[in-house]
């Protein structure tokens, strides 16, 4: 099977997740299309075998995160002596977690750095069995990593004034 055809069978699931990140029906489909694009530039980086919706969903994810940092910065509009200074904002449209990726981030800084790597894995899509098997680790391990991790992660966030932190549950 050609890699562009198995890029094309994972393409509900980045709808949906673009659409999800996003917000908007527009700016999902140019996340979708730029996903496509890095995903078959960088085709000689994916590993036959493993698993390639979690792939293509790590790099959506990278996409939108950077994107955001870039909007982000405060930019200067104007010319010479009026120059006014605009920031970007993230939409009240029930997508809160997209607002939280800065403080998620520096919170998984400061998680274990045992635990880190298999959370992040497991929230990129891969399964438990996929995890042990790349980190040579029993499952059971695995399993209670993610769960520190996700706790660890909990506790981080509320001492940083985030309190809804349940989704992580």
């Amino acid at each position: 099977m050609e890699f562009a055809t198995q890029l094309l069978q994972y393409e509900p699931n980045l709808k949906s997740l673009a659409f999800y990140l996003t917000g908007s029906a527009t700016r999902s489909e140019d996340l979708i299309q730029e996903t496509y694009y890095r995903a078959l530039r960088n085709e000689d980086k994916y590993q036959q075998g493993t698993n390639l919706k979690a792939w293509l969903s790590t790099i959506m994810r990278n996409i939108f995160i950077n994107d955001y940092h870039k909007k982000k910065v405060v930019q200067p509009i104007g010319d010479g002596d009026r120059e006014v200074r605009e920031t970007y904002r993230t939409e009240v449209n029930g997508s809160y977690r997209n607002f939280l990726s800065q403080e998620i981030s520096h919170a998984m800084e400061t998680v274990n750095s045992d635990f880190t790597r298999p959370f992040l894995m497991y929230f990129s899509g891969f399964q438990y069995q996929e995890i042990a098997e790349q980190l040579h680790l029993p499952i059971g391990t695995v399993k209670s990593r993610i769960h520190s991790a996700r706790k660890e992660l909990q506790t981080r966030l509320r001492a940083m004034g985030i309190e809804n932190a349940a989704y992580l549950n």
